[in-house]
């Protein structure tokens, strides 16, 4: 388990893909307590990664930070970066802004073009940072925090990620390719501004570009 920060406050690490964000049996702050080596630490998942998706993730080390860190998730304190792949060309940078209706029952998120019961906006920003093999890469700054926000957008545009399993055919062998590359936010205790990243794994698709 990649630690990249940790205070008495505040953790940062690398959430392995495959690994759930929340504190429950194979969750990420219970591989954090083994890896610290103290099975009672108080680890507080204050923003969450869909399942699949690996990358920086951010944790609180006791009530008062979990409630300031939520406080600027709530509030747009809290800034997100991702890494993407995905299949087509994308344009140079846009905004990218839908409702999305998520189906709770099929565990699934969809565009939609009214609103309604369960919809919600989604608001994105991303910029194409290099094109190759008929894929491109983005850089994605998540505004709004909808589920499968990022891999609905983008598919509904017809840009599916690569490596995508739920949301296009055919299906890719891959991983999925989006990957958490920075989070941005003011520390709890101390007010400074900070910010950590990581590059995605060295792998395909990531390795094309």
């Amino acid at each position: 388990m990649d630690i990249l920060y940790r205070d008495a406050e505040i953790l940062v690490c690398i959430k392995p893909p495959r690994v759930l964000s929340t504190d429950e049996p194979g969750g990420l702050p219970e591989l954090l307590r083994q890896e610290l080596g103290d099975g009672h630490a108080d680890l507080r998942t204050v923003h969450r990664l869909d399942r699949v998706v690996g990358g920086v993730m951010l944790l609180a080390r006791c009530a008062h930070s979990a409630s300031a860190l939520s406080r600027q998730v709530r509030e747009g304190g809290f800034r997100k970066e991702y890494l993407a792949v995905v299949h087509g060309e994308t344009e140079a940078r846009a905004e990218l802004r839908d409702l999305m209706f998520r189906d709770k029952a099929r565990k699934m998120s969809f565009v939609t073009d009214r609103p309604g019961k369960g919809v919600q906006e989604a608001l994105l920003r991303y910029e194409t940072l290099g094109r190759a093999e008929g894929m491109s890469l983005v850089r994605v700054e998540l505004v709004t925090g909808r589920t499968h926000q990022i891999r609905v957008q983008f598919s509904s545009r017809g840009w599916p990620l690569v490596g995508e399993r739920k949301y296009c055919e055919p299906r890719d062998e891959c991983e999925l390719a989006l990957w958490s590359h920075s989070v941005a936010f003011a520390h709890p205790a101390s007010g400074e501004a900070m910010r950590f990243s990581a590059p995605p794994p060295d792998r395909f698709p990531w390795t094309a570009f």
